[in-house]
């Protein structure tokens, strides 16, 4: 393994994740409020599984998010 190619590979993963996560999440929170389905002050529980089968890993991570 190369540890330097791993550790950008992996980092290169995590923003794109990041990044397009957040994107997804104001675009359905912007939708829902102006649906009239949220007034923009909830907190919402919040979870992310990650999973890559090759490696058998499967974890999920429990949080939450705050419109105010």
């Amino acid at each position: 393994m190369e540890e330097e190619n791993f550790n950008i590979s992996m980092r290169k993963f995590l923003k794109m994740v990041g990044v397009s996560s957040q994107k997804e999440i104001e675009k359905a929170v912007e939708k829902a409020i102006a649906d009239g389905r949220i007034v923009g002050t909830e907190t919402f529980p919040a979870k992310v599984t990650l999973q890559i089968d090759g490696i058998q890993l499967k974890v999920d991570f429990d949080g939450e998010i705050r419109l105010q």
